[in-house]
């Protein structure tokens, strides 16, 4: 067990470290400061602050919900991507409005220099520039609310920091949100060598440092495509795609006229074809990745062009985004196109795109390999279970994506600041939250591949939608104190009016006299007797707005208060019975298992299920039912047992 060190020179304190300025780093450190806890947030780099190192873009299938959660809750992500929006558009509009996501494209530049100036202008927050090489625990009487470990009365506690140049910091809490600085290391073909992303250093020490205090490590893998600059890309031949002609922000500090006169600027798409191809499949052996030089695991839902090539042998071509970095800026991003071939064939690749054939490399691509943490050590707080005070965020906890990284920022934020303040902690449910989704699959299930998040993964999805985000979550950041009482009074007004219209829909009666000329008009069944406008409503082809006509007294409402009536009263029969489900299941998430409970012990109890459970520790009967080799008959073996106890 390592202990902090006797040499106390240069010895500095505060209650709440976060390691690590990105993202995760951020929102965490902006949670812990705003609920008054004296925190520091270490980076390597001051210039690296809020770098985004892959694809300039906030949001996306599922990432745009988080974004939306990440505003309900009081943390700055979404904000700040308004005020940095090149191009916002909505995707899958051809699907469920559950599935239907927020995405911008931001400006690089402008949105660190904004984190950053917020960093700085945050009481309670210092930044430092400093490389932690190692994390301090000691042994000491387990005597605050948080540990809850029967029978043993000592347990491990975080006591501070050491820096690259020297100083111990005494802290309570120390939260890691290293990103992929892990040990990282830089592969573009047959060449590799220590570094971070975008050229930074890599972290080192730190790794072992962990090793030494009983934290599992992981080796993932991500990459990034090259950056072209715009000048030498004939765009005219290229397939434009615009922005949306209406924007919702996604910060309710902004007001729905936020983007009224805005100027997009507008995204282009291009495709590979047989030669891009026959380039990479005859170099493919060069690539680092198949090698044999990269060893940690990549994602499996952004992988590089190459390996596209090979799972997905069949197809002819792929799409590729060509989308801005910037307004200030000529570097051009191309999406979908990450390799780890040499600068050579990246050139070649480059230049078989129609409208590239004489396009220039700025940036080349590369893929990195870094260090993290097996989730699986961590509670639903995100605190480590055998480490009191230290916690993990972000990519260092096995996730992919600035969004999912965000968000595990802005809860193990909030969690440290209450430790420190003796204060319960916050845990969100999987029924209640894309974040809480997040967290409880990272540490029920773990990952073997860097976690992105999708709406495929949550069962209570149509609950879930961006739309009502912030009836989810506002309570719960209003009672955590990152939601201040304007802000909430603000929330409130707008709650009651969703719930007024929606009692008013179901309460005004139209004749078929009146309805059915819309009816007959948009191809809809002629009303026999009179119907609600909410029954109207439910019909397929029918939207709020459409009603408009024969709905003389309806109040002039927002445009995000009339989205969420429409979309809660056309789909209420289907949301009652989730809602219903979730009510099922908060049965076994109130059964809590007893922490001291020994699995192998258990008569019934499969020897896979036992060990299984032994090794995650779950709290409830419902976070048990989710740990991937524990079937239902598993479950009902321990529901005897507890009825048993």
């Amino acid at each position: 067990m390592l202990n902090q060190q006797e040499n106390t020179k240069n010895s500095l304190s505060c209650r709440v470290a976060v390691i690590g300025a990105g993202h995760a780093g951020i929102e965490a450190a902006l949670a812990s400061a705003r609920l008054g806890v004296d925190t520091v947030l270490f980076t390597m780099s001051l210039e690296s602050i809020a770098n985004m190192p892959c694809n300039p873009s906030i949001g996306g299938t599922a990432k745009g919900h988080l974004v939306y959660e990440i505003d309900a809750l009081g943390g700055e992500m979404g904000r700040a991507a308004d005020l940095v929006t090149l191009q916002s558009r909505l995707l899958n509009m051809g699907k469920g409005v559950a599935v239907q996501s927020k995405r911008v494209q931001a400006d690089r530049k402008q949105y660190q220099s904004i984190m950053k100036r917020t960093l700085e202008t945050t009481p309670n927050l210092r930044l430092v520039q400093s490389e932690v090489t190692a994390i301090f625990v000691s042994s000491k009487d387990e005597c605050n609310a948080f540990s809850k470990n029967k029978g043993n009365s000592t347990a491990t506690f975080v006591s501070g920091l050491q820096t690259r140049l020297g100083e111990i910091w005494d802290c309570d809490c120390v939260i890691v949100a290293t990103g992929t600085y892990l040990e990282s290391a830089i592969f573009v073909g047959d060449v590799s060598y220590e570094a971070g992303p975008d050229g930074f250093l890599p972290a080192k020490g730190l790794s072992a440092s962990l090793k030494e205090i009983g934290v599992k490590l992981l080796r993932f893998k991500t990459g990034t495509p090259a950056r072209i600059k715009r000048e030498t890309i004939d765009f005219s031949v290229l397939e434009e795609q615009p922005g949306d002609d209406f924007i919702l922000p996604y910060s309710s500090l902004h007001s729905e006229d936020f983007f009224k006169d805005f100027e997009q600027i507008s995204c282009h798409i291009v495709y590979t074809n047989s030669e891009t191809h026959r380039i990479i499949r005859e170099n493919i052996t060069r690539s680092a990745l198949y090698s044999g030089k990269i060893h940690g695991t990549g994602p499996r839902y952004c992988p590089s062009i190459e390996d596209k090539l090979v799972r997905f042998a069949d197809k002819e071509r792929h799409q590729l985004f060509v989308e801005p970095m910037g307004a200030d800026t000529s570097e051009i991003y191309l999406q979908g196109f990450s390799t780890s071939l040499p600068t050579d064939v990246q050139v070649k690749m480059l230049h078989s795109l129609p409208g590239f054939e004489k396009a220039e490399i700025m940036r080349y691509a590369y893929a990195i390999e870094y260090d993290c943490a097996d989730p699986l050590q961590m509670d639903a707080t995100l605190e480590f279970k055998h480490i009191k005070g230290l916690f993990g965020a972000g990519q260092f906890n096995g996730t992919s994506g600035y969004e999912e990284a965000a968000a595990q920022g802005l809860v193990a934020g909030i969690n440290a600041a209450r430790r420190v303040k003796n204060l319960p902690s916050i845990i969100l449910p999987r029924s209640g939250s894309y974040i809480g989704t997040l967290i409880d699959d990272l540490v029920t299930k773990g990952t073997n591949e860097p976690y992105r998040m999708m709406t495929s993964r949550s069962e209570y999805r149509l609950l879930l939608r961006q739309d009502n985000a912030d009836l989810r979550l506002t309570p719960i950041g209003y009672e955590a104190g990152l939601v201040d009482e304007a802000r909430y009074q603000a929330f409130l007004r707008k709650k009651e009016a969703q719930e007024a219209e929606k009692e008013r829909l179901e309460q005004t009666f139209v004749s078929p006299a009146l309805a059915n000329p819309l009816l007959e008009r948009i191809g809809e069944t002629p009303l026999k007797s009179g119907s609600s406008l909410a029954n109207l409503l439910r019909r397929p082809a029918i939207t709020y707005d459409l009603l408009a006509e024969i709905d003389q007294n309806r109040p002039n409402l927002p445009y995000s208060v009339r989205l969420s009536v429409e979309t809660d009263t056309k789909y209420k029969g289907y949301t009652d019975r989730q809602i219903a489900d979730v009510e099922r299941q908060k049965k076994f998430e109130a059964k809590r298992l007893p922490e001291d409970i020994d699995y192998t012990k258990i008569k019934g109890l499969r020897l896979e299920a036992a060990q299984k459970l032994s090794n995650i520790r779950p709290k409830t009967l419902g976070q048990a039912a989710r740990v991937s080799g524990v079937n239902p008959a598993d479950i009902t073996v321990l529901m005897i047992y507890l009825e048993m106890k």
